[in-house]
C-alpha cells in the first residue's frame, strides 16, 4: 500500500455500503475496523466558568476522517495553550467518527493480473473511520472569556482549515 489516499477520495456523502449476505451471515459485517485516531474528545477545563462558546459549523453534507479530525484538535490546542494560557479554556470535539471507510486495493506493476480479481467481491478492506456530517452541524466547541474572542476565532480558523468543507465560526455568550 502506497500511503494515505486523498480525503477527496472519501469526503462526498453517500449511503454507506454495507455488505449483506443471506447464504453465509459471517460475512456480514466489517473485520478488523481499525481504531481511531482521535485520543481526546475534551481538553481545558471544563469546571471553570467561561462567558463565549465558539462554534465551527460546517456548511456542507460531508464525511471527515478521524485524522482530520485530531489534526484540527490538536492544532486549537496547541494555539489557545500558547495565546490565552493553559486552564482558561475548553475545547470539545462534537462529532464522532463511526463510519467505516473501506478500500479495494489493486495491485500494479509486472505481473499483477495473474493475482488480482479486479471487480470481484470488490468490498474492500477497513482502512480508517469518518463522521458523516450535516449542513450546519457544529463540528467542535471552544469556551473562553468574552474578552479573549479573538483567539478563539484564530484558533478555530486554523482548524477549519483542516476540514474538506467550508465553515463558519459561530458565538455565543453563556448566560451564568
Amino acid at each position: 500500500m502506497g500511503g494515505l489516499r486523498p480525503a477527496k477520495c472519501y469526503r462526498k456523502l453517500e449511503r454507506p455500503n454495507t455488505r449483506q449476505s443471506r447464504r453465509k451471515p459471517r460475512k456480514s459485517y466489517v473485520k478488523g475496523v481499525p481504531g481511531s485516531k482521535i485520543h481526546k474528545f475534551e481538553m481545558g477545563d471544563a469546571k471553570k466558568k467561561h462567558t463565549l462558546r465558539a462554534f465551527v459549523v460546517s456548511q456542507n453534507g460531508v464525511q471527515i476522517r478521524h485524522n482530520a479530525l485530531e489534526a484540527a484538535r490538536v492544532t486549537v490546542n496547541r494555539y489557545l495553550e500558547k495565546t490565552v494560557g493553559k486552564g482558561n479554556y475548553f475545547i470539545k470535539v462534537l462529532i464522532y467518527p463511526h463510519h467505516v471507510m473501506r478500500e479495494n486495493t489493486l495491485a500494479t506493476g509486472a505481473g499483477a493480473d495473474r493475482f488480482q480479481t479486479g471487480m470481484r467481491k470488490a468490498f474492500g478492506k477497513p482502512i480508517g473511520l469518518a463522521a458523516r456530517v450535516r449542513p450546519g452541524q457544529n463540528l467542535m466547541e471552544v469556551r473562553l472569556d468574552k474578552s479573549k474572542q479573538k483567539f478563539a476565532k484564530d484558533a478555530l480558523k486554523r482548524a477549519s482549515a483542516k476540514f474538506p468543507t467550508s465553515c463558519r465560526i459561530v458565538y455565543e455568550e453563556i448566560k451564568n
